[in-house]
């Protein structure tokens, strides 16, 4: 046997003795975490039990399974009630998937999103409906629409707004005719990576993301990789998934898509403003779920065209500003009838619940030569 140096040996025994005197209290205390783990779990599982009670007398009443009023209660109330040291968006976030778990157990909520896996859709999916949700992955804004509005997905998410863009026109222009409706909204915010396969900037011939994505860091772009093709994809994540295929090409992507595909983040954060978010807005068939109830924050969303003569919009803006309503947005986007014709997209500050928010609806409605509310939903203060 092999004769161990002199100091060595004290160091060892050093290490050993500081761990022999630590140990009974961390063991202690590892034993305390043991028996709290257990107790949460058998917890768990009490709660799941009775959402599957829940979840079967939901079934034979026909009523919704997913209440997002219900679960922004029970959010908060557990916010409330929280003394720490856990913080309150840590709780928000465990209570989230608590519940989303338990509502699997009811009736697993299918959710498009736009593909593949790593996108920021599907991100903001997650945010909304937990991890548990089966989450269906399309190839464009277009065909999360279908999926929703055929049935094949009870709800989908698109991207709405962003920023520094603005609109995303073609879910605008999808939600002219779709009969889905918005019933919920997420706000994320956004960090664009520099991906590839290689630890390294140099030799990149060509960056892959979404139009989107690559408007929101042309700057960067301009200024690190001048002579770079810029190529627009379906998706960032799509982007990525390329990538992974060519030691040319990088994207630009979230974290979690350079994790999915094996690549290496070669530069942090490069959009171009620093506070970028995004608007996506959760849709459904109105059987699947109704309006959501007012709440302290509520959004309504809809879409009108007025006749082209002169002092129209004028008239349209009337009705708001004699209730009292708040206009959040307005865009427009042209009607495809070789007439010049537009549509107009307004976000009002409000619900139809409110007598004040209802009457300039009606209003609006008797002005409109096209009139349709997209949404009324809740949105963070």
């Amino acid at each position: 046997m092999a004769e161990v140096p002199a100091e060595q040996s004290a160091a060892t025994t050093g290490v050993q003795t500081a761990n022999n005197t630590a140990a009974p209290e961390l063991l202690a205390l590892r034993q305390q975490i043991d028996s709290l783990d257990a107790q949460l779990l058998t917890l768990l599982n009490e709660r799941a039990h009775v959402a599957e009670q829940v979840g079967e007398i939901k079934r034979r009443e026909g009523s919704p399974f997913f209440r997002p009023d219900r679960v922004a209660q029970v959010i908060e109330k557990i916010k409330t009630a929280n003394t720490g040291p856990l913080k309150a968006e840590h709780v928000s976030a465990i209570w989230r998937e608590i519940m989303s778990a338990c509502l699997a157990l009811e009736s697993p909520q299918r959710v498009a999103v736009l593909g593949p896996l790593g996108t920021f859709c599907e991100q903001a999916a997650i945010e909304y409906f937990g991890g548990a949700a089966d989450l269906i992955y399309c190839n464009s804004f277009d065909e999360v629409f279908h999926a929703t509005a055929s049935g094949s997905a009870q709800y989908g998410v698109v991207g709405v707004e962003n920023m520094t863009e603005g609109v995303v026109t073609r879910s605008l222009d999808l939600f002219l005719h779709t009969p889905t409706h918005v019933v919920g909204e997420v706000s994320l915010l956004i960090r664009h990576n520099l991906m590839r396969q290689d630890n390294s900037q140099d030799g990149i011939e060509a960056v892959l993301a979404h139009p989107q994505a690559l408007a929101q860091c042309q700057n960067w772009l301009a200024k690190h990789l001048p002579n770079a093709e810029r190529r627009a994809v379906s998706s960032n994540a799509e982007g990525a998934r390329l990538a992974a295929t060519n030691p040319a090409w990088a994207a630009i992507a979230s974290e979690r898509a350079s994790t999915i595909f094996g690549l290496h983040i070669v530069a942090h954060a490069v959009q171009d403003e620093a506070y970028n978010r995004t608007r996506f807005a959760v849709i459904c068939l109105p059987q699947t779920m109704a309006t959501p109830p007012a709440s302290a924050h509520d959004c309504t969303s809809l879409i009108v065209s007025v006749p082209n003569r002169p002092g129209a919009m004028h008239d349209l803006l009337v009705p708001l500003k004699t209730h009292g309503v708040s206009m959040t947005r307005l865009e427009s986007r042209p009607a495809r009838t070789g007439q010049w014709d537009y549509y107009f997209y307004i976000d009002l500050d409000g619900h139809p619940s409110q007598p004040n928010v209802a009457a300039a609806l009606a209003e609006l409605r008797e002005l409109s030569a096209f009139f349709k509310v997209i949404g009324s939903y809740p949105v963070k203060a």
